[in-house]
């Protein structure tokens, strides 16, 4: 079980719950999901509850995250697209404070799990369909149909730009979801390595010295693959808003 690189993304019920046949309990990914929230809330609290001119350095940290997603999502969607800053803000946060949770040593990561990173998505496109028809009406529809295109390829246009919308839910959660998949199970089977080979003796613990190098390179990579999988979920996000602030570009 220690060396199981699967084990680690097993949902545990904590809090047994069952409401007229239907599942509620209060598994470890729930439990975590609330970590993440009271983390995330907890320090941008603390972090600008006693802002000043000078900033401190968790004050410079929470400022900076703040005009990182706001200039992002100004480029991306314009000053009307500043509607949805607390959204992309919120998911951001959300993923990058999960992710990181999620290096902690026999914490859960719950964007492993595709549930967790498709419903994340499915909030992000519920988003852009509402806005888009409450804003635009059927106006909105010409999202799907390109300006300047021929008319003669226009259904074939119609087709693809529908095919590509409908799979933006699948790939703004799978994205996510295997690349925490990934790098995880890859740290814990270098990590099983070092253990299974360090039971071994003497030259059990020589062997095991490139799998312990890597299993420190793979960790300090996933540091990085944690803000950049936050980062491309953001960007991707700010580029559906757009989508539904301006439909006809």
């Amino acid at each position: 079980m220690a060396t199981d690189p699967i084990h680690q993304f097993q949902i545990a019920k904590w809090i047994p719950i069952e409401v007229g046949g239907v599942d509620l309990s209060f598994t470890n990914a729930s439990a975590f999901m609330v970590a993440t929230v009271a983390a995330a809330s907890a320090f941008l609290f603390l972090s600008t509850s006693n802002r000043g001119l000078v900033p401190s350095r968790a004050q410079s940290v929470a400022e900076m995250a703040y005009e990182f997603i706001a200039s992002m999502l100004r480029d991306s969607a314009g000053n009307h697209g500043m509607k949805f800053f607390p959204l992309v803000f919120s998911l951001f946060m959300f993923v990058f404070v999960a992710n990181l949770l999620g290096l902690v040593p026999y914490f859960f990561t719950v964007t492993s799990q595709i549930i967790v990173t498709f419903a994340l998505a499915m909030l992000v496109i519920g988003t852009v369909i509402v806005y888009g028809f409450m804003k635009h009406g059927l106006g909105f529809l010409k999202l799907f149909v390109p300006s300047g295109v021929p008319a003669v390829v226009v259904p074939l246009v119609v087709a693809i730009e529908i095919v590509s919308f409908l799979s933006r839910p699948i790939s703004l959660s799978v994205r996510l979801f295997a690349n925490m998949l990934a790098g995880h199970i890859t740290l814990k089977v270098f990590a099983g390595f070092v253990t299974s080979l360090s039971a071994l003796g003497a030259v059990g613990v020589a062997g095991s010295i490139l799998p312990l190098i890597m299993t420190v390179a793979i960790t300090g990579l996933e540091f990085l693959v944690a803000f950049l999988q936050a980062y491309v979920f953001a960007v991707l996000t700010c580029m559906y808003l757009n989508d539904a602030v301006h439909p006809g570009h």
